[in-house]
């Protein structure tokens, strides 16, 4: 196992309903680095990455991120994953806050991450954001 998918591997628990720890999960970032939510085409910076783990704990708090592979090249590391859980929180939509339905959902995603110095530069997350609306109706 790499260094970087050793962080990895620590970051996403890291952000685990069971185990949600912003302070952990913001430590693997490097001050300058970001995470870009591509469908919802929104950008997080600073301490406003923290609401990436935790606005997805408030809205699913039983989330887990069930990893299939993870890949790694240099400084960067591509992860295949699914998102689960059920939907018993508020849930942020580009479209507004969407209340607790109490549905599950199954949502197939794509991470790539850019690593300097053993920390996250660019996290950037591809999730199928109109699969999880459909699991949500």
């Amino acid at each position: 196992m790499t260094d970087h998918q050793h962080t990895i591997q620590k970051l996403y628990a890291s952000a685990e309903g069971i185990s949600l720890d912003i302070k952990t999960f913001l430590s693997f970032f490097r001050k300058d680095g970001y995470v870009r939510n591509v469908p919802a085409q929104m950008d997080f910076r600073g301490s406003d990455i923290g609401l990436v783990a935790s606005s997805m704990a408030e809205a699913f708090p039983d989330i887990h991120r069930e990893i299939f592979s993870i890949d790694v090249s240099r400084d960067a590391v591509v992860v295949e994953l699914a998102i689960r859980g059920t939907h018993l929180g508020i849930l942020m939509t580009p479209k507004g806050p969407l209340a607790a339905t109490g549905r599950v959902i199954d949502v197939p995603c794509c991470d790539v991450f850019r690593m300097k110095d053993g920390k996250v530069e660019v996290f950037h997350c591809y999730n199928a954001f109109s699969i999880m609306q459909q699991q949500l109706t």
